[in-house]
């Protein structure tokens, strides 16, 4: 018991910060999730600075979308944070495993996160790492989560520069430069989220290549959805560059409730420039059926090349290593942090939202075969969620979803026989038995590459 209060019952996550249990309240009788932070005599250990933190920022805030941090205690020399247990899924587990949002869901869900960000604003703390894996969804509503790097805005720390937290993929590009977030900031977050939640991806590649992703966030346009998506114009307002004309989040908020209501947005996106495309390929879509010649995987995003690094000014390079720098030491230990080893993709907690170290490759191995299992189980109720399941590269070197549907849609069902997974490269083998429309049968091995986008895998191509 800790505290003389608070019965672990067992362990539901790990995140770099801490392990996290599900708890008994024996004194007011309900569930909590409990986060061990670290030890206390002559520590100096940020984290548990970060607990201090959170617990503060989070308990002066009073809303329902928001999970609420009830205690923070020691026991037996160790510090532990007591917090709402929120039994349910991230908004990156709901996107990972059924496919983008419907519009008035996504509008619904952010509207909510947004009118906790109101209210956070309101008290003058910004929470400056909105991303759909702080995003937890139980009950059909929203709970915004990990006030773990928040700051109030007046936190002497804001006024240091060169100091970048947060997660790279949907950092704004003033705090990817290394200037202090404000709310504006939290805006953009906001806006990468929503991109995330309609599109199934994050709008920018991280992978390995942290200073090229930093790189785009701060000097090139940001992603936008087809101009006849019905937030095409309110993501345009929310992922602005220019602080000055990017929309305040009460705007935001009462924009998502007017999209969440079924009703047409106010912005109209701007037409988007039409580009002349190449001839599309006959690739042979996942999987190849007497086909000359399997297709190969596409170039891996963030693979180094002289292009590349020919494209960018040296002084681009030298300013963006340098908040690279600052980012990689004064950001390990937040969510999604870039590892010595390379880009890890941190788990999240249903309870929780806390993020977990690298997966090891024994993790790694069941994650790739769980996926390929509900790729399988999906392709054939729902070939477009399955769709969305493939890098953009690969979606187009498919020939769209009309290529793709031209294998998938004589396929009846396609049972899974035999799985090997390969953690090292990200490949996977299986044997997968197809029953056609036609009423004939076949087995084929096939073999594909897997490409992790934020915290999730999807199919770059297939394996030689």
């Amino acid at each position: 018991m800790i505290a003389g209060r608070y019965t672990l019952e067992r362990e539901i996550g790990r995140g770099g910060s801490g392990t996290v249990h599900l708890a008994l309240d024996e004194v007011l009788g309900r569930q909590v999730a409990i986060k061990r932070i670290g030890l206390i005599p002559g520590s100096d250990n940020a984290e548990l600075e970060r607990a201090e933190r959170e617990a503060r920022l989070a308990a002066a805030l009073n809303h329902p979308n928001v999970v609420s941090v009830f205690d923070l205690v020691d026991a037996d020399d160790v510090r532990w944070l007591v917090m709402e247990f929120v039994d349910g899924e991230t908004l990156s587990e709901r996107v990972r495993s059924s496919g983008p949002l419907e519009t008035t869901e996504a509008a619904r869900l952010l509207g909510q996160t947004a009118d906790a960000l109101v209210e956070a604003h309101g008290l003058g703390i910004v929470h400056r790492d909105v991303k759909p894996s702080n995003i937890l969804i139980a009950g059909g509503d929203a709970k915004l989560n990990d006030f773990g790097i928040a700051r109030a805005t007046d936190d002497p720390s804001l006024t240091q520069t060169g100091l970048v937290t947060g997660s790279p993929a949907y950092l704004a590009p003033e705090v990817a430069s290394g200037s202090s977030a404000t709310p504006a900031s939290d805006v953009w977050s906001l806006g990468a989220t929503l991109y995330h939640a309609v599109t199934g991806r994050p709008p920018y590649e991280v992978g390995d290549n942290l200073i090229g992703a930093l790189y785009k966030i701060v000097h090139e346009d940001p992603p936008r959805l087809p101009g006849d998506h019905p937030m095409a114009g309110l993501l345009t307002v929310m992922m602005n560059r220019d602080i000055e004309a990017r929309w305040s989040m009460p705007r935001v908020r009462d924009e998502l409730g007017r999209i969440a209501r079924g009703q047409l947005s106010t912005i109209r996106a701007a037409a988007p420039a039409t580009a002349t495309s190449a001839p599309r390929q006959d690739t042979g879509v996942l999987p190849t059926v007497q086909q000359p010649a399997p297709v190969h995987p596409p170039p891996r995003p963030g693979h180094p090349g002289a292009r590349r690094w020919g494209l960018i000014a040296a002084a681009g390079v030298l300013a963006v290593a340098a908040v690279v720098a600052a980012y990689v030491l004064a950001g390990r230990d937040t969510p999604e942090a870039v590892t010595e080893d390379g880009p890890s993709t941190p788990r999240t907690s249903q309870a929780t939202g806390s993020s977990t170290p690298p997966l090891s490759a024994e993790d790694t191995r069941e994650q790739m075969d769980a996926f390929i299992t509900s790729y399988l189980e999906t392709v054939t109720s729902d070939p477009e969620a399955a769709f969305q399941q493939l890098t953009p590269e690969f979606r187009e070197a498919s020939g769209g979803f009309e290529g793709y549907m031209g294998w998938w849609g004589r396929v009846r069902s396609a049972t899974l026989e035999e799985i090997e997974s390969n953690p090292s490269d990200l490949t996977v083998g299986y044997t997968v038995d197809y029953v056609m429309k036609s009423g004939e049968r076949d087995t084929q091995r096939v073999r594909l590459q897997l490409e992790r986008f934020d915290d999730q895998l999807l199919i770059a191509g297939e394996g030689s």
